[in-house]
């Protein structure tokens, strides 16, 4: 390996920063040098990137978002687009490739590897936390940490009002940040992708908890089967007569913000260890962490399973709420 190219692509996700500056720190290490190309696989096709030094990652480990810029690609869809891509890699003469995002992007790498026999190394970069064979994303710690500030705030105003707050987090298509949240900020329901929801329970159950209760927090996963945080407030609102319903989505700000201790950990971990793994001629790898243990796993699994999460929670949740 003389030469390591890296991207991050899709949504940006703190922590970010801090791979990349593990990445390009570890090839300097090593006597390698480090490529980093400007908006994701974009950015590879449309040749814009720039060998990097100390200097471009000094004083970066501590912001969100990527200095690479992200972006999602359509191009990279077609074989034209992954052939100028690819181009733009060989006239660089660039010996690898580490990705930094999620599914979407770890499949784009795949293809290109197996088109061009390129060298690949995937670190999960999402908030979302659904990537399989991973504890953690990079990322997902702090998004939890921003939402559960806000929840935390929200019920403050919730108690002063004696209302009940449908809370909308992101989670398309995984309810990681809603559940991990529910718990974590003592919220007395949580609606999820991975569960089927009964809207008539959900009365039944907002009237049992807030009886001589100040407020109620329903934390509600964006991709929820009945809908956001809005529907849902709909759908029950004609059989909670009296109450004060309202409804709040944070949206972006869960994507934005300083990397918490732990992303920043993981992701130096995982940055490094992803050169290691290219310098040791590994490819086709994810990489991921189980308790202090770094691991890896095929990156074709990970494209092909689902990370879940522990639904052992919402029994806790349920164990917990206040009757």
């Amino acid at each position: 390996m003389k030469k390591i190219a890296f991207l991050t692509s899709g949504g940006d996700s703190p922590g970010m920063n801090a791979a990349i500056r593990a990445i390009v720190k570890t090839c300097l290490h090593y006597n390698i040098t480090p490529f980093g190309i400007y908006d994701g696989y974009q950015g590879m096709i449309e040749g814009r990137g720039k060998e990097m030094t100390y200097a471009d990652v000094d004083n970066i480990i501590q912001y969100g978002g990527t200095i690479l810029g992200t972006a999602r690609s359509a191009d990279f869809k077609t074989a034209e687009g992954r052939k100028r891509a690819y181009e733009f890699l060989n006239q660089n003469q660039v010996d690898g490739l580490i990705v930094v995002g999620g599914d979407g992007t770890f499949t784009g790498a795949t293809i290109l590897s197996q088109e061009n026999n390129i060298p690949i190394i995937g670190l999960p970069g999402t908030i979302d936390n659904d990537i399989y064979g991973t504890e953690y994303t990079i990322g997902f710690d702090t998004a939890l940490n921003t939402v559960i500030d806000a929840v935390d705030k929200i019920r403050d105003t919730a108690s002063s009002h004696h209302r009940i707050f449908f809370v909308e987090v992101m989670g398309r298509d995984a309810g990681f940040i809603a559940l991990h949240t529910a718990l974590a900020s003592g919220a007395d329901s949580v609606l999820i992708p991975e569960t089927i929801t009964d809207i008539p329970k959900l009365v039944e159950e907002i009237k049992s908890h807030n009886k001589g209760r100040r407020s109620t927090i329903i934390i509600v996963a964006e991709g929820d089967d009945e809908g956001n945080a809005l529907d849902i407030l709909t759908k029950v609102k004609p059989h909670l007569d009296g109450y004060d319903l309202r409804h709040s989505v944070l949206g972006h700000i869960q994507r934005g913000g300083s990397p918490s201790a732990l992303d920043r950990k993981i992701a130096t971990r995982m940055g490094s260890y992803a050169v290691e793994l290219l310098i040791q001629n590994k490819t086709g790898l994810t990489v991921g962490v189980r308790g202090e243990q770094l691991t890896t796993c095929q990156i074709s699994e990970a494209i092909k399973e689902h990370g879940a999460p522990d639904l052992a929670y919402l029994k806790l949740i349920e164990l917990l709420r206040t009757k």
